[in-house]
């Protein structure tokens, strides 16, 4: 069952186009690579699902209901880079954050507010550190902080924008078999990612994208080497086809 549909989805910006009649389906259960080179469009396609960026043509849906600007079935995890760490203000806060749209500019949180918060900080292994100020946490830590927040919506889909840039491989390790867990636990997960090889080993499809989705499959079913040169305009030498024949 699908739970989340892209139909014929096309973005202008800035009076340039950037998305063309993109389709995209990701399913409960699975986790789905999007990659494609820098510009291709994937960080755009991201923001678009969320409601973010209104497209010219086509529709995203969540859970059969077509998405709007604050629709709740989606959990949006950014890029590191994107958090103020050196705000003063705990990791259990910053996870409370995530409900923020729930909540309303006047409601404080309540039982069940902080209940998901803690479900969320245990799904990622954070319990231990809630109270601990997010400008003192590893690379690691801080990417499973904004997992939790993610995930303190209960969503029933799950964003991520390239979670892996910076992180060691242990801690990469770690961070892919959370999210293959919860995609089997009935999560729809979608990334971008450049780390390749990564993406061939954890992901049940991939997606590959340049301004319109290419192909789409599982790693076996995107063997044919024309098919990342078309996506990333290299050619036939480019160690990328190595990394493509090694995996």
């Amino acid at each position: 069952m699908s739970a989340l549909g892209v139909n014929g989805l096309s973005v202008d910006l800035g009076g340039r186009t950037v998305l063309t009649d993109v389709d995209l389906t990701v399913d409960k259960g699975e986790l789905v690579g999007l990659v494609g080179p820098n510009g291709a469009g994937k960080t755009t396609l991201l923001r678009t699902l969320m409601g973010l960026l209104r497209p010219r043509a086509g529709e995203v849906v969540v859970d059969d209901r077509v998405v709007r600007r604050g629709s709740t079935g989606l959990g949006y995890v950014p890029q590191r880079h994107e958090f103020a760490w050196d705000f003063p203000i705990s990791v259990e806060n910053v996870v409370m954050t995530g409900r923020t749209g729930l909540l309303g500019p006047f409601r404080r949180p309540g039982v069940a507010d902080w209940r998901a918060v803690g479900e969320a900080l245990e799904r990622v292994r954070m319990t231990e550190l809630r109270a601990r100020p997010v400008g003192e946490l590893s690379g690691g830590q801080r990417q499973r902080v904004l997992l939790a927040r993610a995930l303190a919506l209960r969503p029933s889909v799950l964003l991520l924008d390239e979670p892996f840039t910076g992180l060691d491989m242990p801690t990469q390790e770690l961070l892919s078999d959370l999210l293959r867990t919860l995609a089997r636990e009935a999560h729809a997960v979608l990334m971008t990612t450049h780390d390749l090889p990564g993406a061939l080993y954890t992901c049940d499809r991939l997606a590959l994208l340049n301004r319109s989705v290419i192909a789409a499959g599982t790693p076996d079913q995107l063997r044919d080497e024309r098919l990342w040169m078309d996506t990333f305009g290299v050619g036939e030498n480019n160690p990328l086809l190595k990394i493509l024949k090694a995996s």
